[in-house]
């Protein structure tokens, strides 16, 4: 199996890095597989207090790696992938470490999943967001569980709907991410030595009340949402809307 999440420890930091920059570090089964690895790994790694996960290449997280859905049921798959980005996202926030979000780059669909998941987001200046899921007929379902706990019900009503593009002060604005950086490794670098000055029941605990409603919402509607996901991505407008993207043209609903 080749090495989609890179793992490293330095002192109290833990470093998953997404490296799968070939397809955009797309969230294929075994990128969430290693993410869900490299999770575990630094939960049981003696000294560690915080996980950092950042990328290589110029996008953090493009969302679903849709080659996967090749010669596989659609239906199938669509639920399959509901479930395992339903899982990852509560894994992150299950952690008992405090996980932070180091990005510099573009930003789309379930990657703002991930975001949202994270207890803390520095984002730089190359950084780009969007929720472009309405565009190709089906919407943020499982990812709505950490974004709308975290962004603003305003910001939410206009981005899951518009799907425009916005930035890193945008983002921090409106409650996406922790703060903008112009030098997101020295920022990054600043939090994880507060971090470090807790002990791993204080983390853990404190943590944990930040999680808790939302895990809540995890429990109360994941199952539901995972069923809309699934319906929306067999449907015809989907399929219209995915052919349309791949085609690069615009959809028969835009005519």
């Amino acid at each position: 199996m080749s090495s989609l999440v890179q793992y490293t420890v330095e002192s109290s930091v833990a470093r998953l890095t997404l490296d799968s920059p070939h397809n955009r570090n797309a969230l294929s089964s075994t990128l969430v597989e290693q993410l869900h690895q490299g999770l575990a790994r630094a939960t049981a790694e003696p000294g560690v207090r915080v996980v950092v996960l950042g990328h290589t290449g110029g996008t953090f997280c493009a969302g679903a790696d849709l080659s996967e859905v090749a010669g596989r049921d659609p239906g199938d798959i669509a639920v399959d992938r509901a479930r395992e980005m339903t899982t990852l996202l509560r894994a992150i926030l299950e952690s008992p470490l405090p996980v932070i979000g180091a990005v510099d780059g573009h930003v789309r669909a379930g990657g703002l999943g991930l975001v949202g998941a994270c207890d803390l987001v520095v984002a730089g200046p190359q950084s780009s967001f969007a929720l472009t899921e309405a565009r190709i007929g089906v919407a943020p379902s499982i990812i709505s569980l950490t974004l709308l706990p975290k962004m603003s019900p305003r910001a939410a009503g206009r981005y899951f709907v518009t799907g425009e593009r916005f930035g890193a002060a945008e983002a921090a604005a409106i409650g996406l991410i922790t703060m903008a950086a112009d030098d997101v490794d020295a920022a990054v670098a600043g939090l994880t030595a507060e971090i470090a000055k807790g002990s791993p029941q204080g983390l853990a605990t404190s943590k944990a009340l930040t999680t808790a409603a939302i895990l809540r919402g995890f429990d109360e509607h994941a199952e539901a949402l995972t069923q809309q996901s699934a319906r929306l991505f067999v449907s015809a407008e989907a399929h219209e809307g995915m052919l349309a993207f791949l085609q690069k043209r615009p959809p028969n609903w835009m005519k």
